[in-house]
């Protein structure tokens, strides 16, 4: 399991939970960094990936996006 110190982490792809479809979607709503996504709502975070897209994706997403939010919100590190 990734365990970044999210005082420093840079690459979305060293969060724990992400893999590269996920920093595809975040990349794709504006996330290309991983402070970007304290104080996010993950279900918000999950409709605008799909309004974005133009399809809907696997609600699996939504509990990839919860865990990584509350890690850069202080959270601790969870496997999905």
């Amino acid at each position: 399991m990734k365990n970044p110190d999210r005082e420093t982490v840079s690459r979305l792809e060293d969060l724990p939970n992400i893999g590269k479809a996920c920093v595809v979607g975040l990349r794709l709503i504006g996330i290309d960094h991983p402070r970007r996504l304290a104080g996010k709502d993950p279900m918000a975070l999950y409709k605008q990936l799909c309004a974005v897209s133009g399809r809907r994706h696997d609600p699996c997403m939504i509990d990839v996006l919860m865990p990584v939010v509350d890690f850069m919100n202080g959270g601790q590190s969870r496997p999905w």
